[in-house]
This record gives C-alpha cells, sequence and structure tokens, in this order.
C-alpha cells in the first residue's frame, strides 16, 4: 500500500461496513471481491471519495438474508488498492487488509449501506507486520496442511508455500481455507499469531475428521 497505517490513531473511527458470510480478511491479506448490489457499489464510490477504507464483517449465524442482519462484533478493515469497472455496473476490487476492529456501536446514516462506530485499540498489534512469527509451529501448520490437501484433493503451489514468511503463511491459508463462517470468526478473533496458527491447526484437525469418522485427532 501507498498509504502507511502505524496505529489505531491514523484509522478513522467512523467506517463503512460490508457484511459477508463466510469472508474473511486479515492484516496484511489480499480480498478480491465483485461488488455487484448497489448499496455496495455506492460503498466503493463513497470509500473511493474519502479514506479508501471498508470494514469486513460477518453476519451473526442465522442473520443470513435478513436486510439488516445483526453484527459480528469483530471484523477487519480494508484499504482499496485495486479497482476496475466492467462496463455493466460492477466493481472489481481488491482490499489489503489493515487492521481488526471491534464495533461499538451501528450509527444511524441515510446512505443505503451501513457504517459503524470502530475502536481499533484493542488490536494495536496487528500494525505490526510479522509479530509473533518465531512463535509459530510452522511444522504443525504445514503438516496439517499436507494432511488436508492429501484427505480433499485441494491443490497447493507448494513452492509458494515453502517461502512464504509465517505470517503470511497463517493469514493467508486462514483466509482460503474452505471453513465455514464459525471457524472463520474464530481464526479472525484469535488473539495472536500464535493462536492463530493452533486454531488453524485444530479447525483443520476436525474436518478431517468428518471426512474419516474412524480417525481419532487430537486437537492442539
Amino acid at each position: 500500500m501507498n498509504v502507511v497505517y502505524e496505529g489505531p490513531q491514523d484509522l478513522p473511527d467512523a467506517i463503512p461496513v460490508f457484511p459477508l458470510t463466510g469472508a474473511l480478511l486479515l492484516p496484511r491479506g489480499q480480498m478480491p471481491l465483485n461488488i455487484f448490489e448497489p448499496r455496495y457499489v455506492q460503498m466503493v464510490d463513497a470509500a473511493l471519495r474519502g479514506s479508501r477504507l471498508i470494514g469486513m464483517v460477518q453476519p451473526e449465524a442465522g442473520q443470513e438474508g435478513s436486510a439488516a442482519p445483526r453484527l459480528h462484533r469483530v471484523g477487519c478493515v480494508g484499504r482499496l488498492v485495486q479497482f476496475a469497472e466492467t462496463g455493466d455496473g460492477r466493481y472489481i476490487v481488491s482490499l489489503a487488509g489493515v487492521a481488526r476492529f471491534a464495533i461499538e456501536a451501528e450509527l444511524p446514516v441515510t446512505t443505503p449501506f451501513r457504517q459503524c462506530r470502530v475502536t481499533f485499540a484493542p488490536y494495536a498489534a496487528d500494525f505490526k507486520p510479522r509479530l509473533g512469527e518465531n512463535e509459530v509451529d510452522r511444522n504443525a501448520v504445514l503438516a496439517a496442511l499436507l494432511r488436508f490437501t492429501e484427505a480433499t484433493g485441494l491443490k497447493i503451489d507448494w513452492t509458494g508455500i515453502e517461502k512464504a514468511p509465517n505470517e503470511a503463511l497463517v493469514n493467508a491459508l486462514s483466509m482460503m481455507a474452505p471453513f465455514g463462517p464459525r471457524e472463520k470468526q474464530a481464526l479472525l478473533e484469535a488473539p495472536d499469531l500464535r493462536s492463530r496458527a493452533e486454531t488453524l491447526v485444530a479447525i483443520t484437525e476436525m474436518e478431517l475428521a468428518k471426512t474419516d469418522p474412524g480417525s481419532q485427532t487430537t486437537l492442539q
């Protein structure tokens, strides 16, 4: 990104939010989005005129399909770093994750998209790239990934995986993994990189246990 955010003080306390089930954005992760609903097209327009920030947050379980679903309290804000018009009213954009936030209140607004007052203070560590990488059990993450790919036939670029630093590895796998909304939220809310890696391994092993009911998996 051209803009460097050094801490919570560099971000606004009110942001537009994009509720999207199953979507997980993490700091320094990249999320491509196909924007087609008119209210979210307007949200992108507003973001481009302003801070270029959009908060990604999941609706709570059972709220899917609701016009204004209740939102999980924790989300992640991203900056619009790529933008393209399709000619048919859609936008193809990419968000770069900046930091997680906690929703303090939803704002009464006249815009068709929702906006929230948020705080980034609980997640000040998100602004420090690669913090806690040395505490990650990389071998456990890779072993779980190998078992998962063997069981599901998922194709992985192992050359890229081997070259990735621990933060990029854990966050990219967390974002890409075909897990459910509850598991995605658990990965988002993990307090630090080590905890996220451990949560990723545990969820992967639980998913493997579903494919092989006779197996006994030890969770970490």
